[in-house]
């Protein structure tokens, strides 16, 4: 694998962890979780007019343009694994950037994950 196609994929994988934690800013504020408690109507306005919400939506969408460049260069089977460093930079984005908790748990699972996917990345 080339170093451009693991940049692509790393960048593209950072870019899905970033636009999740904007995407949970978004929906964490106070008149969020007001209008999701009204539901229907009220949800649906609340969401489009959040800007976190379409920050987080436009950075995803990138991330997916570049997602759909490395698939037209290597294999899914070989490029998949790797959207498990998703796990451990949007646990590590939380817990930063977030406060959220942080548990052995939490950390074992994510450790494991990484564990899988640097053996697909060694190998051929």
């Amino acid at each position: 694998m080339s170093p451009t196609i693991i940049a692509l994929i790393l960048l593209s994988v950072s870019m899905s962890a970033v636009a999740q934690i904007v995407l949970k800013m978004g929906m964490s504020g106070t008149a969020m979780k007001s209008a999701m408690a009204l539901g229907g109507i009220h949800a649906a306005k609340a969401i489009a007019m959040n800007p976190y919400v379409w920050l987080g939506l436009c950075i995803y969408g990138l991330g997916t343009i570049l997602w759909l460049g490395v698939l037209s260069k290597i294999d899914v089977s070989q490029a998949y694994p790797f959207v498990g460093l998703g796990f451990l930079l949007t646990m590590a984005f939380g817990v930063f950037l977030l406060g959220e908790p942080l548990s052995i748990g939490r950390i074992t699972g994510t450790l494991l994950v990484l564990c899988g996917v640097l053996l697909v990345a060694r190998s051929n």
